[in-house]
């Protein structure tokens, strides 16, 4: 049975969201395509229709959690709030809730030992990223990084407190 091409790309882009989510919590190795495909609703059949394996999966997902991270930087200056994007981005709410936060920060690792396609996915969004921070690149790239790294070390360790000064310490440092 042939659906129509909107539901076809409505269900698409369903399980890339919650494939993007899955692997931002648990990584890639720890969801199997049968978990993305019940959370999006669907039959761990329909997922051939949709893509040729996993990794093909693992590089949607990866470039759909980098233009959602795109979407939040374009926004960081438009928000009408006392709290800067460094404040949300090193909170202890983006720390606690991987699978809602940034790719690059759940996943680079990951990344990093990874196909040169899921690779090339994670450079595409940081480029685009970068540019739309603006200004000097090497600050754009040293304000980036300090924000990544803060996360992933204040979600690597067991100590609560240690976890929340690596957040506060990243965060007066950036200003």
């Amino acid at each position: 049975m042939r659906y129509p091409a909107k539901e076809t790309a409505a269900k698409h882009d369903r399980i890339v969201k919650e494939a993007s989510r899955l692997f931002r919590e648990r990584g890639f190795e720890n969801v199997t395509v049968g978990e993305v495909m019940k959370a999006a609703g669907l039959t761990h059949g329909a997922f051939y229709a949709h893509f040729g394996s996993k990794q093909e999966l693992q590089e949607a997902a990866v470039a759909y959690g980098q233009g959602v991270s795109l979407s939040r930087v374009k926004r960081r200056d438009t928000k009408k709030s006392k709290e800067s994007y460094a404040d949300r981005y090193l909170s202890p709410w983006h720390r606690d809730n991987p699978g809602d936060g940034c790719t690059m920060a759940a996943l680079a690792q990951e990344v990093a030992r990874s196909t040169p396609e899921i690779k090339a996915a994670l450079e595409r969004g940081l480029e685009a990223i970068l540019s739309a921070i603006g200004g000097d690149r090497k600050e754009a790239i040293f304000q980036l990084a300090a924000k990544v790294g803060g996360i992933v070390l204040a979600r690597a360790v067991r100590d609560a407190r240690l976890s929340n000064e690596i957040l506060e310490s990243v965060r007066q440092k950036l200003g």
